[in-house]
């Protein structure tokens, strides 16, 4: 019974940083309709920002601050110089160039630092506490909940209770009768894309700790739990995204505890299979009407 609490417990703490990364995808799905498989590469690439400062200044939070700062800037800087030229009637066009800017950001990252893995510090410690003679959640977990927690709660705020947000909303669902409302229809999509960046560069920051350390591959098996947590979640749910991390976190963590690390990837495998078959569209997507 310690066991499986234990692992119940490590679970949500892997799955909260699944769910904000999830949450990046379903942020630039609803803003531009596009699955961004750079994703992972842009959220690395600030991690880098963020190595770079600390090493300078010797301050975690600086670092971080770093790193948002350079997520939200590359998002915009993808979408004005990329995503804004890609022909969108092919829905392969942008996963071709989205591909292309992981290898070509992973080159980069590879002649600028090396392919050493780095080490990445945490502001507070892993170990964990111990309650009643039972280990529990870390110190470090419980920033990592408050984080997402606070992250998640900002942009269910933003997305329904502010007029950028629902801006946002109306650029990527009606674009053509959003412009003729006076909407800035590129500069929400431009922002929809810093956001996620943000978001994601937040979640590579949370996560890279606890992996081996950071390098320009570091967040390539990440990606495929998070796009498994989004697609169970639904793409158009950002409520989904975080359940489905959630999820997917309590999966890798029993499988990894009862079965084995080598048979997580065939379990993740396994779930996002599962989901499609039974239901396409995620579990939290909204019902439609069937058309005959």
């Amino acid at each position: 019974m310690d066991r499986f609490l234990f692992l119940t417990l490590d679970g949500l703490s892997r799955g909260a940083v699944h769910a904000a990364f999830a949450l990046a995808l379903v942020l630039i799905w609803r803003a531009a309709r596009i699955v961004n498989f750079a994703q992972g590469a842009m959220a690395v690439a600030a991690a880098y920002a963020a190595y770079t400062v600390s090493a300078e200044t010797g301050s975690y939070w600086l670092g971080l601050l770093a790193a948002l700062a350079a997520g939200l800037a590359l998002g915009a800087l993808v979408d004005v110089t990329v995503m804004r030229f890609v022909d969108h009637r092919s829905p392969l066009s942008p996963v071709i160039v989205a591909l292309g800017l992981v290898l070509l950001i992973q080159a980069v990252l590879g002649m600028i630092h090396g392919n050493e893995f780095l080490p990445a510090e945490t502001p507070f410690s892993r170990a964990a506490l111990t309650v009643g003679g039972l280990a529990v959640l870390s110190p470090y977990d419980l920033f990592v909940f408050a984080t997402v927690g606070v992250v998640v709660a900002a942009l269910a705020w933003t997305f329904t209770r502010t007029a950028v947000g629902l801006r946002m909303r109306a650029a990527a669902f009606a674009p053509e009768v959003s412009r003729l409302l006076g909407v800035n229809v590129g500069g929400m999509l431009t922002l929809g894309w810093a956001l996620a960046s943000g978001v994601g560069a937040l979640a590579a920051m949370l996560v890279i700790p606890t992996e081996l350390g950071l390098h320009p591959h570091a967040m390539d098996l990440v990606f495929v739990s998070a796009f498994t947590a989004a697609v169970v979640g639904g793409l158009d749910s950002p409520p989904g995204a975080v359940v489905g991390g959630l999820l997917v976190g309590l999966l890798l963590s029993y499988v990894s505890g009862y079965a084995g690390s080598d048979l997580t990837p065939l379990a993740v495998l396994a779930l996002l299979l599962a989901v499609l078959l039974v239901r396409p569209a995620g579990l939290f997507a909204p019902v439609t009407a069937r058309q005959v």
